[in-house]
């Protein structure tokens, strides 16, 4: 996994804990859909300023949604060291 996917993963479990839409999610961060959209299916990286108002739109620490998505990326690429 890569560490965009992983931060797509916890941006999306993230968003759907507080039942909310992308579109939702893009109006109060001031980022477009299609980029929320890019960042959850992990094909874009996220800028400082993004994770920052991603963070505040979410109610989350911005170390907060850095270390989840550190945790994820963490877990599952030890698994698939694992199982090779």
């Amino acid at each position: 996994m890569k560490l965009e996917e992983a931060f797509g993963l916890v941006l999306k479990r993230a968003r759907s804990e507080m039942a909310i839409s992308q579109e939702f999610l893009a109006l109060n961060s001031g980022l477009d859909r299609t980029f929320i959209s890019l960042l959850e299916r992990g094909q874009r990286q996220p800028s400082l300023s993004s994770i920052v108002s991603l963070s505040t739109s979410l109610d989350i620490s911005p170390q907060e949604l850095v270390k989840q998505t550190m945790e994820c990326f963490n877990e599952n690429n030890s698994s698939r060291s694992v199982n090779k």
